[in-house]
């Protein structure tokens, strides 16, 4: 099938559902169907995942796709269409060398003037000793100087135009390993397109006017894609409520540029295994063969003699140098029997199966070819003669140096036709062999595809991105989500370049419950503290990630908000309250009581003050903690009006001891508060200079 013998249409990318890691693309095509139903769809990324294509008609009953794979063509590019960034990174390369060499060349002018002193003639036993003019020193030393001079000036300019060229280097490749992926190469521009077969024989009123209008939906999974969630809160003092507003970051490289999309987010595992087990029937009676399935038939006999001409050639000419490796003297078998390769003149016309594992991983023994001289020891082929099943001779090995005995044949395989996998029926993902396969391989066909650097390289750099340092605060959704999987759907379109950087939209609004709460704990510190309850009103849950936190239109901090599921609640700190003050005071009176004063008693007194200064009323919760004891004989009797803790975010009701204070405080208010308890310790329990107080 060559590029010209179908339609081409053009497609757009109108949604995208971006997973934990990898997305799900959707683009859409319309045109006039050819009276063959051939029809290439172009503009798909080169980094899509092998086997993922997906193609459907929509709008119009009764005509369906038949058939639909990727096909892949490349053209060169005229020099009219050079990559700028990349011949910008590679010139100033180029001048970076340059200048390089000549600050080098410098240094090496600079050793050699500075190496530059007097040296004496050689003299002989009886001649005298010779004075040196001191003209001719200084004359030598203001050369030298001068020379230095100059060279030092010429090495600063050269120091500060490599560090000019150094700089614009670093932003240029800056800039290049930031652009789009969306774009050819600078000599080569290929183009991934769908080859897709409507049939149109189910509709009458389509088939019935040839120019007919027909829309496909395109679906194909891509790597190179991930997101994580951030929020953004805004709360007013005194109200009930406030605005969370969800976004994401997404960041994706996966070749193409998402322009005007819809993108959802999803926290599920794009590459999780779905596929149900086979639940088979369990038969009581006689053995039964299995029936040989349909549109598949055995090679023919004689199909070695099909390249007997092209081995009397003799062999090809060596185009690069390569290692002889010594070929077997015995003839290599065919392949193994239980999955013999389906070959093309054995389907039916109009055929096309639906493989058992559309897009699966195909057995290792078939994702390439092997020299001959490393070809495993195979099974004999099996074949059918008269309606009876017969099992070729294997071949024999040749014996070890030494005399020892050869290994023992493999054994017969087992009776009834061969079972072709569902990789071996799907035709389109079935590639014929040429004639320099090893013997078992050659003009046949066999499952997978050869190969392709390429697109490795694509999806290896698209894969990249998952390697990105997250925001601050930031979760990643898989690592939230728990044991569900959530989906969210922003209202507008954006615009994502593939870039591999992160970008921030927006995805919508979640209604939450809000109010403010004011947490103090005198015993250790006497500041104050404002935290926000939130609750999530919702039916999704909300995942962890930042929030950015705004109170009555003032920006307070970024801070992490944890996952909350739907109907909980959480607490986010805001920090100190300024506005609110507290005093405590603790007085310590120790006595004895009981009949013989055997019982010493620790009389704790507590005086918290209160006073808000805030502009709104506040409600605020004061904790004091009580000693808790484990021994009977010492009793403990609280004298306040205090309370214990309630289940809630945050609180310390696991804590023993603990005890609340709730007041609440009108604006300029103020509050006394009154507590203490006593601790009764007999005078067999009491510690001699132990510290019983504290």
């Amino acid at each position: 099938m060559t590029a010209e013998a179908a339609q081409r249409w053009g497609s757009t990318l109108d949604s995208v559902v971006v997973y934990e890691q990898g997305a799900v693309c959707r683009r859409l095509a319309r045109g006039s169907v050819p009276s063959d139903g051939r029809v290439r769809v172009t503009g798909l990324p080169r980094s899509l995942d092998p086997g993922s294509l997906r193609a459907r008609v929509l709008g119009a009953p009764g005509v369906r796709v038949s058939e639909a794979r990727v096909e892949v063509e490349a053209e060169p590019l005229g020099t009219s269409a050079p990559d700028e960034l990349q011949h910008k990174v590679e010139q100033l390369r180029d001048e970076y060398a340059a200048a390089q060499r000549r600050r080098e060349h410098l240094l090496s002018l600079i050793e050699e003037v500075r190496a530059l002193h007097p040296v004496p003639p050689a003299r002989k036993r009886d001649d005298p000793h010779r004075r040196t003019p001191v003209d001719a020193w200084l004359e030598l030393a203001d050369f030298v100087d001068e020379r230095l001079t100059g060279l030092h000036t010429r090495l600063v300019e050269a120091e500060e135009a490599l560090r000019r060229i150094q700089h614009e280097l670093d932003i240029a490749a800056d800039r290049l390993a930031r652009a789009s992926t969306d774009a050819p190469s600078a000599h080569v521009e290929t183009t991934v397109s769908a080859f897709v077969i409507v049939d149109l024989s189910g509709a009458g009123d389509v088939s019935a006017h040839p120019d007919a209008e027909v829309e496909l939906e395109l679906e194909y999974g891509v790597p190179g894609a991930v997101w994580v969630p951030a929020y953004r809160l805004t709360h007013r003092q005194g109200d009930l409520g406030g605005r969370l507003v969800l976004r994401a970051s997404v960041a994706q490289r996966t070749g193409e540029d998402w322009t005007d999309v819809s993108i959802a987010l999803a926290t599920a595992d794009l590459r999780r295994g779905t596929e149900l087990p086979k639940l088979r029937s369990i038969r009581i009676g006689r053995r039964q063969l299995a029936s040989s399935p349909s549109g598949w038939r055995e090679p023919p006999a004689g199909l070695a003699d099909l390249f007997a001409g092209y081995d009397a050639a003799g062999p090809r000419p060596a185009t690069t140098t390569a290692v002889p490796v010594a070929a077997p003297s015995w003839p290599v078998p065919p392949p193994p029997p239980l999955s013999p390769a389906p070959q093309a003149y054995g389907a039916p016309t109009g055929a096309f199966p639906v493989p058992g594992s559309a897009g699966g991983a195909f057995p290792e023994a078939f994702t390439g070819a092997m020299p001959a001289a490393a070809q495993p020891v195979q099974a004999p082929d099996r074949r059918r003669s008269g309606g009876q099943t017969f099992a070729a001779p294997a071949p024999m090995a040749p014996a070890p140096p030494g005399g020892a005995a050869p290994p023992p044949p493999p054994p017969a395989p087992a009776a009834g036709p061969p079972q072709p996998s569902g990789a071996e029926l799907d035709y389109a993902g079935l590639v014929l062999y040429g004639p320099d396969e090893p013997g078992g391989r050659r003009g046949r066909l066999f499952p997978g595809s050869p190969f392709d650097p390429v697109a490795a390289e694509y999806r290896r750099r698209a894969e990249s991105v998952s390697a990105l340092r997250l925001p601050g605060h930031s979760v990643r959704p898989r690592e939230s989500a728990g044991s569900f999987d959530h989906r969210f759907d922003p209202a507008a379109r954006a615009d994502i370049p593939s870039d591999g950087t992160w970008h921030t939209i927006t995805v919508g609004e979640i209604p939450v419950g809000l109010h403010t709460e004011y947490l103090c704990l005198p015993s250790l510190e006497t500041t104050v503290y404002a935290t926000l309850v939130l609750s999530n009103a919702t039916d999704q849950a909300l995942l962890a990630g930042p929030v950015e936190v705004t109170v009555d239109d003032d920006f307070l901090l970024t801070t992490a908000l944890p996952t909350v599921a739907p109907g909980g609640v959480c607490q986010i700190g805001l920090g100190p309250a300024e506005g609110v003050q507290v005093t405590r005071r603790t007085n310590l009176h120790e006595s004895t009581s009981g009949l013989r004063n055997n019982t010493t008693v620790l009389d704790h007194r507590v005086h918290v003050e209160l006073a808000n200064r805030l502009s709104a009323p506040i409600t605020l919760e004061v904790r004091e903690r009580v000693p808790v004891t484990s021994e009977p004989d010492v009793r403990i009797v609280e004298r306040a009006d205090w309370t214990t803790p309630e289940d809630g975010p945050g609180s310390d009701r696991r804590t023993p001891g603990t005890r609340v204070w709730r007041v609440d405080l009108p604006v300029g208010g103020t509050a006394v508060l009154d507590g203490g308890y006593e601790i009764r310790i007999p005078a067999g329990k009491a510690l001699i200079g132990g510290n019983r107080r504290s």
